[in-house]
């Protein structure tokens, strides 16, 4: 049985540690190639447009295997949430923000604001299937994400752990206030980007704490608190 459990643990460590680095992988190979692609602008051109061109492999790649790294994350915290309000939904939808990465990397955008060079300057015309599906993954990833957020901070806030359920809600609020907030288009690529860093760094931190964790006490995010569990009869 100890032997079972210490394998469990590890395998629960591998996947807790593969959605710490999903962050790093991430924001390492947008940073690398925003600096080395000619023509990119990284306060103006979305991030999707590195899958185009002769090196675009490399943004792909980036895409699915950060997708990969952050569903093997949710499932590292379903793991760890044995009990407690959102342990199943709230690793599930990080599971659904990392395939949408996934898809939104096997199905490159369509060319737009000048980059490649010769592509035109503002939006496409008309969107091609592969930049639709594109389009699909990148939403999946989003309202995963929102929802995740959510219904962790709910979990947090149950818990009565202030900062945790703060920092998860105000992540959830991050994506809707960007898409309906009526500042500058020229600043939504670098607001999109604050955000994103964000919800990496929220998931790197949870990762890091349930890691911290492992085998020893148990610890809020993972258990009830003692009202909460008088509460439901536990």
């Amino acid at each position: 049985m100890a032997v079972l459990r210490a394998r469990a643990d590890r395998t629960t460590r591998r996947l807790l540690a593969a959605g710490l680095a999903s962050g790093p992988v991430f924001l390492g190979s947008w940073a690398g190639q925003a600096l080395t692609r000619d023509g990119f602008e990284p306060s103006r051109h979305p991030l999707s447009l590195l899958s185009l061109g002769e090196h675009g492999w490399v943004q792909i790649a980036s895409f699915v295997v950060t997708g990969g790294l952050a569903a093997a994350g949710g499932w590292g915290i379903r793991r760890c949430l044995s009990t407690g309000p959102g342990r199943t939904w709230g690793p599930l939808l990080v599971g659904g923000y990392g395939l949408g990465l996934v898809l939104a990397g096997i199905f490159v955008t369509d060319p737009g604001a000048g980059f490649p060079a010769g592509a035109p300057e503002g939006a496409p015309e008309s969107m091609s299937w592969h930049g639709i599906l594109h389009e699909v993954g990148f939403v999946t990833a989003m309202l995963s994400w929102t929802a995740a957020a959510a219904v962790l901070g709910t979990r947090f806030l149950r818990l009565r752990d202030v900062p945790w359920a703060t920092a998860f809600l105000a992540s959830a609020l991050a994506a809707p206030t960007l898409a309906l907030w009526p500042a500058d288009p020229a600043t939504f690529v670098p607001r999109t980007m604050v955000a994103t860093t964000w919800q990496f760094a929220l998931l790197a931190a949870l990762a890091v704490r349930l890691l911290r964790r492992l085998p020893g006490a148990q610890d809020v995010a993972s258990e009830p608190a003692p009202a909460l569990r008088q509460a439901q009869g536990a």
